[in-house]
């Protein structure tokens, strides 16, 4: 059998081939180009065979220490000895245990990603998870090499894509599991594999969206999540042997809309061509954008059409007025800590734009040792103990009717996502002016959250 090493640069001069014929409309080829493009097709299959085989008789043998898929993607000796947990089907009536146990496993073995991608996965199946086991089924389908190799592909190549037949039919299960969560009312795209979706990502690694790190997060299952509170249980002091009083609570049913977000990344022909990880790039830039466009609104938002901001879900109740009109001052501070009831002060925190963390941390008191002002500058800020969260979405400037600083329980304030994130290829731009292909093609992505304040005695946020 040839060498790794030939076999790798014999399969990237056949699909070099490949992609150069397969740049042409089918119509425009000649008799012995489609000819030749069969026998590069044919000739492709045999070498990824002879790959695949060295690959696995390297790792068994221990010559490799990584299993390295043609595509770039890695998964450890053990998973090339055995993937039982991709190949064998999901079976509908399998006992949910048995579906996230799989789930599990699979998020262990993901290829290329990264502990803490890993560690937030594993919330998701473990915390999120519905009673039909919809986000491990995603997990597990998702997540196998399979169908990653075939998403990438599709992605870099979608009118003739080269799969496998294994590749095929993890593409079509992604398709069919797609359908049956009723993500999109449409069936044109692919979801996004499991370790690269904005949402495990923006979570994982870190963000500059505070509100999605702290707030309460749920996954809807339809296009709104109901939820249910009260304000609190009604008890009272009862003699002995007498009739208990009615303490019964009022319930309320909090809902919050989901709405879709939508993101779209232009690429250049030649950019699609050079770039050898094309669709992991795509989904670092999609992360960015869904993470820049959600601390926005989770902190802004309107409700029409979008997520309900925190600080316009609670202007009106948790309104604070400053102790002095256009000054904000150190006592406004302590002012906003009182307002808000005990039972939430112990699980608060604070949010405020950078600049009003600067103004706080040059306030000038007697007692500013025991306030402990500057801390908010540290590595880990807080404020009267508190943790102090950054938001570049608040108020920045101390004038009149700005309001500036939100102290309370994001327990209260509830993120409702529809876990799985849909992209689809436009194979072709086209310019403004003549309308002529402008030599660029894009990935349209699309996914599906809410947001609202489900009790805003929780919060307070004060208002110069």
């Amino acid at each position: 059998m040839p060498n790794l090493q030939d076999l790798q640069a014999k399969r990237l001069r056949i699909e070099s081939d490949i992609a150069t014929l397969a740049e042409r409309a089918a119509d425009s080829l000649t008799d012995g180009e489609r000819e030749r493009l069969t026998g590069l097709q044919n000739g492709l299959k045999k070498v990824r065979e002879q790959e695949r085989d060295a690959l696995i008789e390297g790792a068994e043998s221990g010559e490799f220490d990584v299993y390295n898929v043609n595509d770039g993607l890695s998964r450890g000796r053990e998973d090339v000895r055995d993937d039982r947990v991709w190949t064998e089907p999901l079976s509908h009536r399998a006992p949910l245990s048995d579906v996230r146990s799989r789930a599990l496993t699979a998020v262990e073995r993901m290829g290329n990603a990264s502990d803490s991608v890993r560690k937030t996965a594993t919330d998701f199946i473990e915390r999120h998870d519905d009673r039909h086991g919809t986000i491990a089924r995603m997990a597990v389908l998702t997540s196998s090499p399979d169908y990653v190799r075939a998403f990438e592909r599709v992605m870099q190549n979608p009118q003739m894509p080269m799969l496998t037949e294994k590749e095929t039919h993890a593409l079509r299960q992604g398709q069919e599991l797609q359908r049956a969560m009723s993500l999109t009312d449409s069936a044109g795209g692919y979801l996004v594999p499991f370790q690269l979706d904005p949402t495990v990502i923006i979570t994982s690694d870190g963000s500059t969206n505070p509100i999605r790190s702290i707030a309460r997060k749920v996954v809807a299952t339809g296009d709104t999540w109901n939820g249910v509170s009260s304000a609190s249980v009604s008890w009272s002091w009862d003699a002995e042997a007498t009739e208990v009083s009615d303490d019964a609570t009022t319930f309320a049913q909090p809902s919050i809309p989901i709405h879709k977000a939508a993101g779209f990344v232009p690429i250049s022909l030649e950019a699609l061509q050079d770039e050898a990880n094309v669709a992991r790039e795509v989904g670092r830039l999609l992360a960015f954008g869904k993470d820049t466009l959600e601390s926005a609104a989770f902190t802004n938002g309107s409700g029409s059409g979008q997520p309900t901001g925190i600080a316009i879900a609670v202007t009106t109740t948790g309104d604070v007025d400053a102790t002095t009109g256009g000054v904000f001052g150190m006592e406004d501070v302590f002012l906003l800590d009182e307002s808000l009831p005990a039972r939430y002060r112990a699980n608060a925190s604070w949010l405020a734009h950078r600049a009003i963390w600067n103004d706080i941390a040059q306030f000038e008191s007697a007692n500013a040792a025991a306030l402990a002002f500057p801390s908010v500058q540290g590595p880990n800020p807080t404020l009267l103990n508190r943790p102090a969260y950054e938001s570049s979405d608040m108020s920045s400037t101390i004038t009149t009717d700005q309001l500036v600083l939100l102290f309370g329980d994001f327990s209260e304030y509830v993120i409702a996502d529809r876990i799985g994130t849909t992209v689809e290829f436009i194979p072709h731009l086209f310019a403004t002016g003549n309308n002529r292909p402008s030599g660029q093609r894009g990935w349209y992505a699309y996914y599906r959250t809410g947001a609202d304040s489900v009790n805003d005695n929780a919060f307070k946020l004060l208002r110069i």
